[in-house]
């Protein structure tokens, strides 16, 4: 069987970064000969993650536009130029039977060039509001794989196809039991419900406010495993204790999953699918700080099908106690909200991605 040259793009934040990575190693899981690399933009964080992952990655000179006035615009068109250049270079060397898109700055030159040369191009678009790159590309490529519904307002129909978003193995494959990661987490009373508070690998500045300023509320029948982020750990450290586990980052999702009874979360694309394969009730707090407000869009949808609550940030002070409230005390609708939430999960995802990389491949 012929060794398949499969180059992958996508980068800026993790939530186009993990799932590159996870199609990646279900790639190299199904066709251990193939040859992957990716194509990343300089100084952005998919240089380090990618390696650290095992793979090799190229850097465009590429940047977002700025949607305010900014000197940084200036130089947009020729960094644009250039990173169309490099692409087309990076494309006839590699000679790739396949290009790969999962979203940010980096993978519009590159699906651009590999489109150009007749190489056949996939996008995985993982939001319910399709990002910028996407929309661009979305007349050239092969075909979209999506995780939402009526997403033909961003695609042609024809090219859409269904699949969910790629989600961590170990997340696929969890069975860790609660007892046991109560205990990693060094938590005694087996019997206390548990909250898991995640703000993102950097932190969610408000989320943290918010979890300082209830501890009082929230630790009356629940401990607590907090994600505060590397920016605000120093800060909010101080509260760690036999009930408040903080943490700068978790290395063991499937531990932190596994532990809690409840979640507190932003609302990125990548999280809800991991959120949906794990079934926990869930309240969203959406960053308002991201393009196209697109974590509010997500978790709206999911609001919508009765699967998880949402409070926006400018609410959190006068309806965060309350739903609270409703929430740790009303068995029926956690019971509700994890059930409709988890006929949401697509534990399948990446390999039906990849079984799509594997028909154009074919073509």
């Amino acid at each position: 069987m012929k060794s398949y040259r499969i180059i992958i793009s996508g980068g800026g934040t993790g939530g186009h970064i993990f799932p590159a990575i996870s199609i990646a190693n279900e790639c190299r899981r199904r066709w251990p000969d193939c040859a992957i690399l990716f194509v990343g933009a300089n100084d952005r964080m998919e240089m380090e993650k990618v390696p650290a992952a095992g793979y090799e990655i190229k850097g465009l000179w590429i940047s977002g536009l700025q949607r305010k006035l900014s000197a940084k615009n200036l130089s947009f068109p020729l960094k644009v130029v250039k990173s169309l250049m490099d692409a087309r270079k990076i494309v006839s060397e590699f000679k790739p039977d396949v290009a790969i898109g999962t979203g940010g700055y980096a993978s519009g030159p590159l699906l651009f060039m590999a489109h150009k040369k007749g190489v056949p191009t996939l996008i995985q678009e993982q939001n319910s509001y399709a990002g910028i790159t996407n929309k661009l590309l979305a007349k050239k490529v092969d075909k979209v794989c999506v995780a939402s519904d009526h997403m033909e307002r961003f695609f042609p129909k024809n090219k859409i196809v269904f699949t969910g978003n790629p989600v961590r193995q170990d997340l696929v494959d969890q069975k860790t039991s609660k007892a046991e990661a109560l205990q990693h987490f060094g938590f005694e009373d087996s019997n206390k419900k548990t909250l898991l508070v995640l703000g993102g690998s950097l932190g969610a500045r408000r989320i943290n406010q918010l979890i300082e300023s209830q501890l009082e509320l929230l630790q009356q029948d629940t401990q607590i495993i907090w994600q505060c982020g590397k920016l605000y750990y120093d800060q909010y450290k101080k509260h760690d204790s036999n009930t408040v586990n903080v943490n700068a980052f978790l290395n063991r999702m499937d531990l932190a999953y596994a532990a809690a009874d409840f979640i507190i979360s932003r609302a990125g694309a990548g999280t809800i699918s991991e959120l949906a394969l794990i079934g926990k009730p869930v309240i969203f707090i959406p960053s308002p700080h991201v393009a196209e407000d697109h974590q509010t869009k997500n978790a709206l949808a999911i609001q919508d099908k009765d699967a998880a609550l949402m409070i926006r940030e400018q609410e959190l002070d006068d309806n965060f106690p309350m739903i609270w409230k409703q929430l740790s005390s009303d068995t029926a609708l956690q019971q509700r909200l994890s059930a409709n939430l988890s006929k949401l999960a697509k534990p399948n995802a990446t390999v039906e991605i990849v079984n799509h990389i594997k028909e154009l491949i074919d073509a």
